[in-house]
């Protein structure tokens, strides 16, 4: 990932995650998330508190399709009405569940990351719930990234 590509992923709010159903179509969900920089790049988005359809995120339709088949995808981009400032970066990687157990420093440092990013999970209990990690293998790009 080049440095403006790391700039442009980092400073976003929203990404789209596309995992593959068991029917092979695309499973796309807006997610939240952090970059950590590293060979590989490393993106961390949390399986949190907001209103869901379950009680444990282990069966979340994303969580089921990434343990069955663990090749994601991911978007960040950009919009303008001013088409010469759109931009946007599409990532190719490999996710997996990071349980708090796991891997405890990786997923501390996972977690304060994301409440440094986003104030709202200030109050959810993220240091207790899995994290889904994605290791990026693949990085395309297009537009102003600046």
């Amino acid at each position: 990932m080049t440095a403006p590509e790391l700039a442009f992923v980092a400073a976003a709010r929203t990404a789209t995650l596309a995992t593959i159903a068991p029917d092979d179509s695309p499973r796309l969900v807006p997610v939240c998330f952090v970059v950590a920089a590293g060979d590989p790049p490393v993106i961390y988005t949390p399986l949190d508190e907001k209103p869901k359809h379950i009680v444990d995120v282990h069966e979340l339709a994303r969580v089921r399709d990434i343990v069955a088949r663990p090749t994601v995808g991911m978007l960040v981009h950009r919009w303008s009405e001013d088409w010469a400032a759109l931009g946007w970066v599409r990532l190719g990687g490999r996710a997996g569940l990071l349980e708090p157990a796991e891997d405890a420093g990786e997923h501390r440092a996972a977690v304060a990351d994301l409440r440094a990013k986003y104030p709202q999970y200030a109050s959810h209990r993220l240091e207790e719930r899995p994290l889904i990690r994605i290791e990026i293998v693949r990085v395309t790009s297009w537009g102003e990234l600046g």
